[in-house]
């Protein structure tokens, strides 16, 4: 089943002067259609401006499409008697939680979403120790939000999104705000929300070491789709992801650099470990001659 599809999505940002006039149009996504399955985890990639969160904005249908048409579990985003629905279907995390965190305890801000949504009180503190312990942060419930690091506000935000039982979360940009301990929590957390819980993940981000693990990655460029496929298919064209103004997993880059220079290495190198492994097949090939 698709959890999300969109079918030639268009998004078109209009400036207009002080009376109301058209200056210029910006096409922020152009001419895109995508298919998501239940359960599937997806990175999509980009330069600033490339239209990544604009198109992640549409799956919580935060925005409509100007052209086009977006689904969510089969849902059309743009009738506004399915808003109630898409937005418990799929949940958004942003780039800084402390634009989502309101609570002055953790647990009672990640039971403010369900209690909003009139989830009766017993079931309210069922799901937030739930959620909580989803992402790592039960024995935080009673800390207030101000004492956490940025990496367990992210934590405890996902928690909150996860309290209203999606099927869907779209993360956008989550760990941009975050020092690599933090980047690493969140996305260890986000990972298990998709392995163990079975939520479909839609991961925006510019790290690309975030996404190795995606079942799928798509990159964006001026509003289109530039790449599609599995992280190591999409990671071994090195020469179009420089193109595209894009780096690789810092790995990645190394194995492409030491092919080079004549290594016998595979295509698509994502890990440390991947790597070491095909440096000691070579070394112990070359011991043996």
């Amino acid at each position: 089943m698709k959890m999300i599809k969109t079918d030639k999505l268009t998004y078109e940002y209009i400036r207009r002067d002080d009376d109301g006039n058209v200056e210029g149009i910006t096409t922020a996504v152009d001419n895109v259609s995508l298919d998501v399955d239940a359960g599937e985890f997806i990175a999509i990639l980009g330069h600033n401006g490339s239209g990544k969160s604009t198109l992640a904005k549409h799956i919580n249908a935060i925005l409509n499409p100007t052209h086009g048409t977006v689904w969510v579990d089969g849902k059309d985003t743009s009738d506004e008697a399915n808003l109630w629905d898409i937005r418990q279907t799929a949940g958004m995390v942003f780039q800084n939680p402390d634009n989502q965190i309101i609570g002055q305890v953790v647990e009672e801000d990640v039971g403010f979403g369900p209690e909003n949504i009139g989830i009766p009180t017993r079931q309210i503190w069922e799901r937030v120790e739930e959620s909580l312990r989803a992402v790592g942060m039960y024995e935080y419930r009673k800390y207030s939000p101000n004492k956490l690091s940025g990496g367990q506000k992210q934590r405890v935000s996902i928690a909150g999104v996860l309290a209203m039982h999606p099927k869907c979360i779209v993360l956008d940009e989550p760990t941009a705000m975050l020092d690599p301990n933090g980047r690493k929590e969140v996305i260890r957390a986000v990972r298990a929300l998709n392995d163990v819980e079975k939520i479909t993940v839609v991961l925006i981000t510019h790290y690309m070491e975030e996404t190795i693990h995606a079942d799928r990655v798509f990159v964006m460029d001026r509003g289109k789709i530039a790449m599609e496929g599995a992280p190591r298919e999409v990671f071994s064209q090195v020469d179009k992801l420089k193109e595209l103004r894009l780096d690789v997993p810092q790995v990645t880059l190394l194995a492409y650099e030491l092919q080079k220079r004549g290594l016998q290495l595979p295509n698509g190198i994502l890990t440390v470990q991947e790597l070491t492994q095909e440096l000691s097949r070579i070394l112990a090939e070359r011991e043996r001659k």
